[in-house]
């Protein structure tokens, strides 16, 4: 027969852990939408109090709706911890705006520089295999001159675990991924220290996409749209800073980000839209170079 998808995948992910479960812990940096949530308290009393205490009350909303916490018999316990790490010290995020997007040709080049500026440690993130495998084979051997090996999921006959393992153990290489790398990756230290995203993350428009818009939106179906992408933005740039020591660049290849969006990214990070070249300069000053074998 026809293959089924559930419009609301959590009520049968709901259904099955309630029973052999005594008990559930759901912890994420990413369980609540950062537009739905104010980065401060209001200042003033009244109603600006009561805005606030709304725009928190829907972001939490959404997360159980989003992790199917509200179709479970009791209610969830919420609790929300403030990250530990300088985001505005450790990190910094760029927006290139001159590259044409178009172009797979200038897609390669801009990754080839930034990775070269920050000698390696560089995670490239891919919204398609495609476009992954036509900037692999356009740097590859560029970047080998340099001392810098280029990994790549759906290239290297690895699994993503053991490319995970080799681009963690060699600080000087670069790994190229989809969404697995985005969302899965755990290297903290120097040895992932780039993360280089090809353009905002928005969900693939398919039927089962379309449908479940209709039914989970409430009617601002776009909206819905900007939490995904606002969601997978905020996993790609979680790569980065794993420790209290980790320093990291995050840069998005896609000059038709709009600003709607960048409030996927924590507190302190501040975005910053410039030219390849200066971005590139950026990072040589701002990454610690190690010297190279």
């Amino acid at each position: 027969g026809l293959p089924r998808h559930w419009l609301d995948p959590t009520v049968p992910f709901a259904a099955v852990m309630a029973m052999p479960a005594q008990g559930m812990l759901i912890t994420s940096a990413t369980l609540r939408d950062q537009s739905d949530t104010p980065r401060k308290p209001p200042t003033e009393e009244g109603q600006t109090e009561d805005l606030y205490s709304e725009e928190s009350e829907r972001a939490w909303e959404a997360a159980e709706a989003r992790t199917g916490a509200n179709h479970f018999p009791a209610p969830a316990i919420r609790a929300s911890l403030s990250s530990p790490f300088d985001y505005a010290r450790q990190t910094r995020t760029f927006i290139v705006n001159d590259i044409d997007h178009g172009s797979i040709a200038d897609l390669a080049a801009a990754y080839r520089t930034l990775f070269q500026a920050s000698g390696g440690g560089g995670l490239g993130l891919f919204t398609a295999i495609s476009r992954l495998r036509g900037v692999h084979s356009r740097i590859a051997p560029a970047l080998e001159e340099n001392g810098l090996p280029l990994y790549a999921q759906h290239v290297d006959a690895m699994d993503n675990a053991t490319l995970v393992d080799i681009f963690r153990t060699e600080e000087h290489a670069c790994l190229l991924g989809t969404d697995a790398m985005r969302d899965g990756v755990d290297v903290p230290g120097n040895a992932l220290r780039l993360v280089v995203f090809e353009r905002v993350p928005w969900p693939r428009p398919d039927i089962l996409h379309r449908e479940r818009r209709i039914h989970l939106s409430g009617g601002d179906t776009t909206g819905y749209d900007d939490r995904i992408a606002r969601l997978r933005l905020r996993q790609a740039f979680g790569r980065l800073i794993r420790s209290q020591s980790d320093r990291g660049v995050f840069v998005l290849l896609d000059r038709r980000t709009p600003s709607r969006l960048l409030s996927a990214f924590p507190p302190g990070a501040e975005v910053r839209r410039m030219g390849l070249a200066d971005t590139a300069r950026e990072i040589e000053s701002f990454l610690p170079r190690t010297p190279q074998n």
